[in-house]
């Protein structure tokens, strides 16, 4: 029984039934009926105030999981304590839509924050390591660049290059092509379905419905307090699409 379990949870790096969430006490979501296995990509669309980050925070332990059952990448998200947040978070990496670079020092020591904040204590290996992140994403020539010196796209770039640091099992993006043209968003969203197929499971929050029409995937969406996948997208009102977020 125990082997099954165990088999389970890997397969499925999130996977929530019947769960709710609340912020303030007030129930933001409920009826969450969520299962995403290794190297998908997934989507999540729904209007603004819907409730798509409250989510998003509740997978990497910002917002507590009030009722239900729930695991993100084999954390119990009911159990979880605040001191197991930071474990947690080493086997997420999590992306922005506005980058979220330190401005006060270069590519390289804004990842060397993010993996001395996880545990990482030998420069070597920390600076081995960046660099390799930053190669896998393209911008290895940008490692003692000031973030100011980037486009956006290579900021971009350089915040994927940081989700990946730790080698998480899961990728939450939230918005990662909001604020960049739309040849630079084709660019990092072939870099993030990339990332999915060798192994990593990502979800996106986005609004750009033409990026889920060009490069399909599941697709949920947050409405009515809940989450459900869509089925087709030949069901949306475009007026509709067009206020998400």
């Amino acid at each position: 029984m125990d082997i099954c379990k165990n088999q389970e949870s890997v397969e499925k790096v999130i996977n929530i039934e019947q769960g709710r969430v609340e912020q303030k006490r007030v129930t933001v979501l409920h009826d969450i009926n969520v299962s995403i296995e290794s190297k998908e990509f997934v989507y999540l669309i729904g209007k603004t105030g819907s409730g798509k980050s409250s989510f998003l925070k509740t997978l990497y332990g910002d917002l507590s999981l009030i009722d239900g059952t729930g695991s993100v990448a084999g954390f119990d998200l009911k159990k979880l304590r605040k001191r197991e947040i930071p474990l947690l978070r080493r086997k997420i990496g999590i992306v922005f839509q506005d980058f979220q670079l330190l401005t006060d020092r270069s590519v390289m020591k804004n990842l060397f924050f993010v993996m001395k904040a996880t545990g990482w204590k030998k420069k070597k290996e920390m600076e081995a390591r960046g660099l390799e992140v930053l190669g896998m994403v393209g911008v290895e020539d940008k490692a003692y660049k000031m973030p100011h010196e980037l486009s956006g796209g290579e900021q971009q770039r350089v915040a994927i290059a940081r989700a990946l640091l730790n080698k998480p099992e899961l990728i939450l993006a939230d918005e990662p092509t909001g604020n960049l043209d739309p040849e630079t968003s084709e660019s990092i969203m072939k870099l993030l379905i990339a990332i999915a197929k060798e192994g990593t499971s990502l979800l996106m929050a986005t609004h750009d419905m033409s990026l889920v029409e060009k490069f399909p995937g599941r697709v949920l969406r947050v409405e009515n307090n809940t989450i459900k996948e869509v089925e087709s997208l030949s069901n949306f009102n475009p007026f509709e699409v067009n206020d998400l977020s």
